[in-house]
């Protein structure tokens, strides 16, 4: 009998540390990390079709959410500034993150392989679908950077003004929409939140 261990490593994402080089008051895993991106996109892309008419496919853009990071369990987490320094380097490890999905897949069972590699490469998106991947996946980073300095920590300072930037960059009319009337509530204590709970169920 043959043993696939495609899930099991998925599994071990909740081992991979965000946010290496920083002081973090709570250490984030790439397990929450891609669990709450993964609830991003799907949002960002039903706000695109429902509210902004945009041809765009929540399901396959959640689904690609679930698998944006996975190729971190065979290459690890490299910081941002190190990963991003030079072209050269951006490429190379695109390269090895493309390499690292087909490992993945290959590690599936045969039936489902081949599906699986492009859920995990992201095939079929449209460029603006990639466009809210991308947005949800620097909304998840933005709102731990609200959360840390809730709590006083101001070493993501600069990581906040850069998630803020590369959004703002991005020209998404549904990802502008979430900064602007949900991100607020991310500031919110539990009773604050309940309490504006009536007013959003109230409002049409």
């Amino acid at each position: 009998m043959t043993v696939y261990p495609f899930s099991a490593l998925l599994s071990r994402m909740r081992y991979i540390a965000r946010w290496g080089l920083m002081r973090a008051a709570r250490q984030e895993n790439l397990a929450e990390h891609t669990a709450e991106t993964a609830q991003l996109a799907h949002l960002l892309a039903l706000l695109a079709r429902d509210r902004f008419s945009a041809p765009v496919s929540p399901e396959r853009v959640a689904v690609a959410a679930l698998y944006h990071d996975a190729s971190e369990i065979l290459t690890g987490d490299l910081p941002t500034p190190v990963k991003y320094n030079n072209d050269e380097l951006k490429n190379a490890y695109k390269a090895l993150e493309r390499e690292a999905e087909e490992r993945l897949s290959a590690l599936a069972p045969p039936e489902v392989r081949e599906s699986m590699r492009r859920a995990l490469c992201g095939d079929g998106m449209t460029e603006r679908e990639k466009r809210i991947l991308k947005a949800a996946d620097k909304l998840s980073a933005l709102i731990k950077c609200v959360e840390e300095r809730q709590g006083g920590n101001l070493e993501f300072e600069s990581a906040a003004r850069a998630q803020r930037e590369y959004l703002a960059a991005l020209q998404l009319p549904e990802a502008d929409y979430f900064i602007e009337r949900l991100l607020p509530a991310y500031t919110c204590t539990l009773d604050e939140l309940a309490s504006r709970e009536d007013a959003a169920a109230g409002e049409e």
